[in-house]
């Protein structure tokens, strides 16, 4: 039992910093949410209503995938490049 009340007292894997929050989930936790393949219809059902993280700041992903002319993505990597070719890949800014 005294494993279980160490292992409670530790501290998490990564620091977070005190800056401000970001707006926005990460792409790669939406896709996570997400089994594959998927077709761009059921992906808009089922998370088009998410705001994703982008380098310009958040973004609907309804309005990102309007972007993209994939209709079907054949698995989780394909949806990634095909969102990451619209909003581009970098740091996510945030606000100063």
């Amino acid at each position: 039992m005294a494993d279980d009340e160490e292992s409670e007292e530790e501290e998490p894997a990564v620091e977070l910093g005190d800056g401000p929050a970001v707006e926005g989930a990460p792409l790669a936790r939406v896709a996570s949410r997400l089994t594959w393949p998927q077709e761009k219809s059921k992906v808009l059902d089922k998370e088009g209503d998410a705001t994703i993280r982008t380098p310009d700041g958040p973004r609907d992903l309804a309005d990102v995938l309007s972007e993209v002319d994939t209709t079907y993505f054949d698995r989780r990597q394909t949806f990634v490049d095909e969102v990451e070719d619209v909003i581009g890949r970098g740091p996510v800014r945030t606000a100063e």
